[in-house]
């Protein structure tokens, strides 16, 4: 078939939809955020795509896949094998670095071991075996130096509860049950009176042996220091829980291998007088010059075209300036998929369906073409491309343009256009609008007063000792090409001034039960209004406790394990999905029961409640967000990164002189949410507060009331302020890069 048809897709808030979507192109699903675009290429399209393709596979090897749950459509024709890139982590294992996971470091490690002097086997240059890592840094490239005060509370005792601040230690905790049972330690003792050598055990004894009878019977046990466990776990897959963990540390590049991660044996190989350590910190612009530069020596020459590929594929995607020695816990969601899509550019297969979200996403605007020359790269070898996208420059290229709206939430779902891009600006559509600029985006501009935010000698990374005064009370954008040190930058501005505040688009927590009327707080006031209404116990009125169904639990729905098959959701027979007991919903107020409420839409239950001030002022911030079309029964689960991202701005908005930071805060908005989101920002600043923004969405950019632009490149090329000031004095500076794309 010549085009993937999907036949009535329900799936969320999807309206029942019928689409087709033509093969071999490069298509972009659009639409405001929330409006049904991820339900459709993720949940129906490639979700159906992986269910239909394990279902080929026989049951034996289905048994130990994962369970995917059929989609909520009637049906798709002319599916191919689905490929999502996502902008996902490839991995935590503090050992997996670029090289690695490209196998681009493979081809390094046998080429040094064939052309270096002298000649050592490829096994002596990997940094994950024993006989090629650092003796002292075990192949990390990083030592892990203790804060002992985040660690302990010195005025007390072992066998006071605080005294080891670390919760895998805490008091009466598994592992502080194992200290005290070793035997060797005064638990009664201060901490501050105790001995170097005391507490040398406590923090670095290696894993030694213990036994004891006490209990009647002989039980072994082993015991290591505190330090000593937390070390061996970030050597291992699982690191160190660099949200709960790492503060406790001070981390430095080991001292014996300044951070390479081989010993010394290796480090010595050299080939043209070039070591693998220089290799392995060479940007990737650099060793592709390297690496050809080599040709002519019969091993090189096996080797030079799949290096050569494979680090111009990552050229060409923008990420040139990283290095193979660079972790990848540390590369951004971005970098991530790009590093992903690299390798596919290298794959021969064709009739394949990939499908993109937000690839422009960290990508300046000067990259953006490159990414599109490698979607049409794509296309020509005979696949397909569907991106789900919001960039102007990716619409314009793009080969076919399926927009869906109207709104969001309950208000969308449905197909709004389909077309070429000539067929979609005959439209008139928001989209089309804002494409052809008969609608801009803008926002009134702000000016500078005397008073500044200060960032004082900022080397992180790539930072060249940077100091500079941020003035408060504006839209400041931070620009520059990706990896010139803007994540950087606001890394030391938030360490500098622990009380910015960072609101991004994470989701907000994994709780199932959680919906947009708990998280706001404004169900807490509901419960207490029928109780007292109906002169009964608040706690009849929650879903998670003694009014929820006992059939599901308050869910709404049961859970069925369909074993290789998947999931799958079914209405709970029993409540029908209305979460309380039948007695429950026998009360009511104006007319309604509790569960009828939590389906009204935030706008629909400002309407009900507009007596009670306490209920409509918490309503009113989610309405001022632009969140009135959600449920006040909505799980957060199911938001979108900007509804997430808005939804934490709610209870940010009569807030008063503080400094919001927001990272891409454009991710997975369309013209209008950033028409919608620069008047919520104007907002914030109105109330005194200040706003610093990381963004490479040239309408936010050109909006803002002062830029900071970082550059001139990336990596070893980036780091510096190449221009500060206003948008205007912009187009007048020789150095700035960015002006070229406001105009």
């Amino acid at each position: 078939m010549s085009n993937i048809k999907v036949i009535g897709a329900k799936e969320h808030n999807l309206k029942n939809i019928t689409v087709e979507i033509p093969k071999h192109k490069f298509v972009t699903v659009t639409g405001v955020s929330g409006s049904g675009k991820s339900s459709l290429v993720f949940d129906t399209i490639f979700n159906e795509a992986q269910r239909e393709y394990l279902e080929s596979i026989s049951s034996y090897a289905r048994g130990s896949l994962p369970k995917i749950g059929k989609s909520n459509v009637l049906s798709i024709e002319g599916l191919s094998p689905c490929v999502v890139i996502n902008q996902k982590p490839l991995g935590k294992n503090p050992r997996s670095t670029l090289g690695t996971v490209t196998d681009i470091y493979t081809y390094i490690r046998l080429l040094f071991s064939r052309m270096g002097n002298p000649i050592l086997d490829a096994g002596e240059f990997s940094y994950n075996t024993p006989k090629g890592a650092c003796e002292q840094c075990k192949g990390l490239g990083e030592d892990f130096e203790p804060i002992l005060d985040k660690f302990f509370d010195w005025n007390k005792s072992l066998n006071q509860e605080g005294a080891i601040k670390h919760r895998k230690f805490k008091y009466k905790s598994r592992y502080w049950n194992i200290i005290r049972a070793v035997g060797i330690f005064d638990m009664n003792k201060k901490l501050k009176d105790w001995s170097q050598d005391e507490l040398d055990k406590l923090l670095y004894l290696e894993p030694t042996s213990y036994q004891s009878d006490t209990a009647g019977f002989i039980q072994n046990w082993k015991f290591e220091g505190i330090i000593t466990r937390l070390r061996r776990n970030k050597g291992d897959s699982r690191g160190l829980d660099s949200s709960y963990d790492e503060p406790f540390f001070e981390i430095k590049r080991c001292s014996a291998c300044n951070g390479s991660r081989l010993n010394a044996r290796a480090r010595g190989v050299k080939i043209d007088n070039t070591s693998i350590i220089d290799v392995l910190n060479m940007e990737i612009i650099e060793l592709y010059d390297f690496i050809n530069s080599l040709s002519g020596d019969k091993v090189a020459d096996e080797m030079i075209p799949f290096l050569s590929k494979r680090l111009k594929n990552l050229i060409d995607l923008g990420v040139g300036y990283l290095t193979l020695n660079r972790s990848v816990a540390s590369l951004s969601g971005g970098e991530a998929q790009r590093v992903k899509l690299s390798k596919q550019l290298g794959s021969s297969l064709t009739e394949m369906i990939y499908i993109l979200d937000e690839p422009t996403l960290g990508l300046h605007p000067k990259d953006v073409n490159k990414l599109i020359d490698v979607f049409k790269k794509l296309v020509i070898k005979g696949n397909t491309v569907i991106v789900v996208e919001h960039n102007r420059e990716v619409m314009l290229n793009s080969d076919y343009i399926i927009d869906i709206g109207p709104k969001a939430g309950i208000n969308g779902g449905h197909i709004v256009s389909v077309g070429t891009l000539e067929e979609t600006l005959k439209k008139d559509t928001t989209t089309a609008l804002y494409l052809s600029n008969k609608k801009i985006i803008t926002k009134e501009k702000n000016y500078p007063n005397r008073s500044f935010i200060e960032i004082k000698n900022a080397s992180l990374h790539n930072l060249k000792n940077i100091s500079l005064k941020i003035p408060k009370n504006l839209l400041v954008a931070i620009v520059g090409a990706s990896g010139s040190g803007k994540s950087s930058l606001m890394e030391v501005l938030i360490k500098q001034h622990p009380s910015i505040n960072m609101i991004d688009q994470s989701p907000i927590g994994n709780n199932v039960r959680a919906n947009t009327a708990t998280y706001s707080k404004i169900f807490d006031d509901i419960r207490k209004l029928y109780a007292h209404h109906n002169n009964t116990k608040e706690s009849l009125f929650t879903f998670n406790g003694e009014g929820a169904c006992e059939e599901c639990k308050g869910l709404g729905y049961i859970t069925m394990d369909m074993h290789f098959l998947g999931d799958i959701h079914t209405v709970c027979p029993k409540c029908k999905g209305r979460r309380y007991k039948n007695e429950v919903l026998k009360y009511l107020y104006n007319s309604k029961n509790i569960s009828e409420i939590l389906s009204m839409t935030v706008s629909e239950a400002y309407d009900f409640f507009k007596f009670n001030t306490k209920i409509t002022k918490g309503l009113k911030l989610l309405i001022d967000v632009g969140l009135e079309y959600l449920t006040l029964g909505q799980p957060l689960s199911t938001l979108s990164g900007g509804e997430n991202q808005r939804l934490k701005l709610a209870s940010k908005l009569n807030k008063k002189g503080n400094i919001f930071v927001l990272d891409e805060p454009t991710k997975g908005l369309h013209f209008q949410d950033i028409d919608y989101l620069l008047k919520l920002l104007q907002k914030l600043i109105k109330n005194g507060n200040t706003i610093i923004v990381v963004e490479h969405n040239i309408e936010i950019i050109k909006n803002s009331d002062w830029l900071i632009e970082l550059g001139v490149g990336a990596g070893k090329d980036g780091g510096k302020v190449i221009f500060e000031g206003s948008v205007k004095d912009s187009l007048d500076n020789n150095k700035s890069i960015i002006k070229s794309f406001i105009t």
